[in-house]
């Protein structure tokens, strides 16, 4: 019998409701996430299966594999049959779930800091858990056990190894088929995270890839960069690479390799919208071919307008999601969805469980590619053609209210519609109408800090600015936005203390397009830390009575100069570089930036 009443608190029982979110249990390993509580959440989980059957993994994390022993130990001490996986990435977990049927879970904390641990749970056939389907009663168990200080025994639990990767890799290489008659060279930027240990065994085995790597030992300090691609700033070491080798693409994986990011032949980061049109026409074909006669793909609702567009030009159904990884997944299942995309770079498959991968992602892109004569950039083109706002944060005193304000404001354009999935979202896109008069918005609100989030797209670059600005104005009630947050992804603050959805559910961001909080560092999702900038208090503003560019002052204090990434000052009719002084003319209050002017 275990004693695990270091983890009862003074007064009261153990409290677990800030480790434990609404999709997985994530917090500070040894502080929150201590071995006792992972012992007890282990026996807690077996609890709670009908056969406690699972399949324990772990990340390279330092703490990990001690985590992940306390939970083979409590789930054991409760009678449960463990198969120890060892070092897996998340979507390698899922796919042995699915093969087995077992549960299983995952002890990872995916992209954040080296001090951080958590894990993912599943039901067998790496079916979703929530705080809804089972995860509150999971955690009310463990609360319990760390509460009376020990873990009865019962039954005959027992743990064997299990050794996944072969059985992953060979799943992976029968759902995708890379012609072998273009051979192509890849970088991929591993961050010192669980790629490291699955591409080797998946892409290094096709004859017709040359892999090139990059940061592939494993190593839980992240030594290089941190193991988050949805940072612009963790994709230097990549594009440099690409570019230095003359690769055909480059790939850059999260801490637990679920997560994928593209990179085309010159560098630049290819939009997750993309790279979702691109994966569903390719998927609805194939349902096609095997006698399905109109496949569904779910995205959600932050995607690009294209995508719907590309799934209907295909034959398929669109189906919209609010932003968060269960729902995409219990949508997928309900609709018997062949493939679902997530503006935050998860990708989904059917065949796949219904469940995400980074990997399988890849191999789509790399199989497409090798289907052309071309470059990356020219198939992809066809799959980014709206401007896009990227994901704004304002920080308002009351969102429901300057939700309410833009509501009204929009009742009054004629031809514009709303629905209420997840927040608001407008659409005003009526084929018949000109290009500068075709745009949609989605506006939701936080569920932990008092912010607005924006998605705006639009047919023409100036209408999307227009509709930006505009709605900035009206959700804070002012002429100006004085406060916006560009790129930063639901759920995904420093403090992880769950928002519209916890880190890594993973609900993050939006696609790459757009200006960047860090001048030209956006992440490869749209995001990036929350930055605060006041017109007010900008002090680049030209003095009164001066006359300047007509940029709104919080965008010219978000915008680099794309020579040299000098900040940029107000000029009269242009914005000029501080390092390089190269001018830049501004047409109609919007910047026209353009490198080697």
């Amino acid at each position: 019998m275990t004693d695990l009443r270091s983890e009862r608190p003074e007064a009261g029982g153990a409290d677990l409701s800030r480790l434990v979110k609404a999709y997985d249990v994530r917090g500070i390993a040894g502080v929150e996430l201590s071995v006792d509580v992972a012992r007890a959440l282990g026996a807690a989980f077996a609890d709670f299966l009908e056969a406690p059957a699972v399949i324990v993994a772990h990340d390279m994390r330092v703490s990990s594999p001690e985590l992940a022993d306390a939970v083979i130990d409590g789930a054991v001490r409760r009678g449960a049959f463990v198969a120890d996986a060892g070092l897996a990435s998340t979507d390698q977990l899922y796919c042995a779930s699915g093969l087995h049927r077992a549960a299983g879970v995952m002890v990872t904390a995916s992209h954040n800091p080296p001090a951080d641990n958590g894990l993912k749970l599943c039901l067998p056939g790496a079916a979703p858990i929530s705080r809804d389907t089972g995860l509150d009663e999971i955690r009310r168990r463990a609360e319990a056990y760390l509460a009376t200080g020990e873990i009865p025994t019962t039954g005959e639990g027992r743990v064997q190894v299990l050794d996944t990767l072969p059985d992953y890799a060979g799943t992976l290489h029968d759902l995708v088929t890379i012609p072998s008659e273009r051979p192509l060279r890849l970088v991929v930027d591993a961050a010192n995270a669980m790629a490291g240990h699955t591409a080797p065994a998946v892409l290094g085995r096709l004859d017709q890839l040359e892999l090139l790597p990059l940061h592939f030992e494993l190593d839980g300090t992240f030594p290089n960069h941190p193991a988050d691609p949805l940072n612009r700033e963790n994709l230097h070491d990549l594009q440099a690479a690409v570019v230095r080798e003359g690769a055909d693409l480059g790939l850059a994986f999260d801490g637990d390799a679920d997560r994928c990011v593209v990179l085309d032949e010159s560098g630049t980061l290819v939009p997750p919208s993309a790279i979702t049109a691109l994966i569903a026409r390719r998927e609805v074909a194939r349902a096609q071919q095997a006698g399905q006669e109109r496949p569904a793909v779910v995205a959600n609702l932050v995607s690009s307008r294209h995508v719907a567009e590309t799934v209907a030009a295909a034959g398929g159904e669109l189906v919209r999601s609010p932003v968060g990884h269960s729902l995409i997944k219990a949508i997928m299942a309900e609709h018997d969805a062949v493939f679902g995309g997530e503006h935050s770079a998860h990708y989904y498959f059917r065949d796949f469980f219904f469940a995400d991968s980074g990997m399988l992602a890849a191999l789509h892109v790399l199989a497409a590619l090798a289907e052309t004569d071309g470059p990356l950039s020219a198939l992809v083109a066809e799959h980014d053609p709206y401007p896009s706002s990227g994901e704004i944060n304002s920080r308002v005193e009351d969102a429901v209210a300057a939700r309410e304000r833009v509501r009204a404001h929009v009742r009054e354009l004629p031809g514009a519609s709303t629905d209420d999935l997840d927040g608001l979202t407008v659409v005003h896109w009526d084929e018949g109408a000109a290009p500068e008069d075709r745009w949609w918005f989605s506006l939701r609100s936080s569920n932990t800090e008092p912010l607005l989030r924006l998605n705006v797209e639009a047919q023409r670059e100036s209408t999307m600015i227009r509709i930006r600005d505009e709605i900035l104005a009206i959700a804070q009630d002012e002429d100006l936005a004085p406060a916006v947050s560009v790129w930063t992804t639901d759920g995904e603050d420093p403090a992880h203390d769950g928002d519209d959805a916890p880190v890594e559910d993973e609900t993050g961001g939006v696609d790459g397009e757009g200006l960047s909080a860090e001048g030209g560092a956006a992440r490869a999702d749209g995001t990036a830390p929350v930055v605060e900038k006041t017109a007010t208090e900008d002090p680049r503003r030209l003095p009164a009575g001066a006359s300047g560019a007509d940029v709104p002052a919080w965008v010219r204090s978000l915008l680099r100069c794309p020579d040299c990434g000098g900040e940029l000052r107000d000029v009269d009719a242009a914005l000029q570089c501080d390092g390089c002084a190269r001018c830049h003319p501004v047409q109609d209050g919007i910047p026209v930036l353009i490198a080697g002017r």
